[in-house]
């Protein structure tokens, strides 16, 4: 019978090959494969039964089983003197799991999401717009005239001459006095682009949020009230801030907000604002005589770096983990 030839031929082999037997696990466990793996030489024979006479079956399949209790019995009285350091057995599961890094919320993110809670938290709701706009909506309607010595003021990309990557975020602003009618009140943000040379205070791309209050009877006081809640908010109840005149073509009278920084012993300024320009109302056909309103900007670079002391604005644009992990 030709299944009784390989059996013996299996046996003599596994008697050679565990002679002397092994002592380290990852030997072991190569033996037991080639013997007693799914695609062991064992498995082989007993896969070979279908193919003799049924009459042979029963003495085939009972030459089979001595030859596999003899292998079996083999590992099992060598298992106490096997070396186990190499064994993939050798492993306490009851030991704790290894802790992998997980990602963190970048702080310009951590930033700008804690600006728009302050923000909502009084009724402003949150807009977005074009990246890439006309040279209406980032320039024109917003008081910037074709030769005015302001478009000077904001080094620009252009796509094309009348199309542009946003200078600032107030375009967006544009849109919504376009779209919709008074009163309005909205915070906008989203990054913006400058062709300005890159350096530890400056970037070509930046985060701006910002504020537009469109109602009836709106005053600079309001918009007083409204950014001294936020400063105290976002900085703390104790910070100094200041309001100091400024100029902007889309605001009038404009100004800039300071806040006082203790370590460095100086005026820090965080954003600016004003009025919005009755000649912004009349680009959107709205009538300034009935609604006023308010309009505020700030770099969102600019009060992270100074919440979270940070000296060099680069570094948020370089994806460096031991920078990132800090927030």
């Amino acid at each position: 019978m030709k299944l009784k030839e390989s059996i013996e031929s299996v046996r003599n082999s596994f008697r050679a090959d565990s002679d002397p037997f092994p002592t380290d696990g990852q030997s072991v466990e190569t033996l037991r494969i080639k013997y007693l793996g799914r695609k062991g030489l064992l498995s082989g024979l007993f896969s070979g039964m279908q193919n003799i006479p049924a009459n042979d079956r029963p003495e085939a399949g009972q030459l089979l089983n001595e030859l596999k209790h003899e292998i079996n019995a083999l590992f099992d009285s060598n298992q106490n003197n096997t070396d186990h350091e190499n064994s993939p057995d050798d492993f306490d599961y009851s030991l704790p799991g290894l802790k992998f890094p997980i990602g963190h919320i970048h702080p310009l993110q951590q930033t700008m999401d804690e600006i728009k809670t302050i923000f909502m938290d009084v009724g402003f709701s949150v807009a977005y717009g074009p990246e890439v706009d006309d040279d209406f909506h980032n320039f024109e309607a917003l008081n910037f005239p074709p030769d005015h010595p302001a478009r000077d003021m904001q080094d620009t990309f252009f796509i094309n001459p009348k199309t542009v990557l946003r200078t600032h975020t107030s375009n967006v602003q544009i849109h919504l006095m376009e779209e919709q009618n008074p009163p309005l009140r909205y915070i906008v943000p989203g990054r913006v682009y400058r062709n300005e040379a890159i350096s530890f205070k400056s970037y070509c791309l930046f985060h701006q949020v910002e504020g537009i209050y469109v109602d009836k009877h709106v005053t600079f006081a309001d918009q007083k009230g409204i950014l001294e809640y936020f400063v105290k908010r976002m900085f703390g109840a104790n910070t100094k801030m200041r309001f100091r005149p400024s100029f902007f073509p889309f605001t009038e009278p404009s100004a800039e907000v300071d806040i006082w920084s203790d370590k460095r012993k100086q005026w820090l300024e965080i954003l600016g604002c004003g009025m919005v320009d009755p000649n912004v109302f009349k680009s959107v056909n709205i009538d300034s005589n009935i609604w006023h309103g308010f309009a505020f900007g700030m770099g969102v670079e600019r009060i992270c770096m100074l919440k979270y002391d940070i000296d060099d604005i680069r570094l948020f644009y370089q994806g460096d983990m031991r920078f990132l992990g800090q927030f």
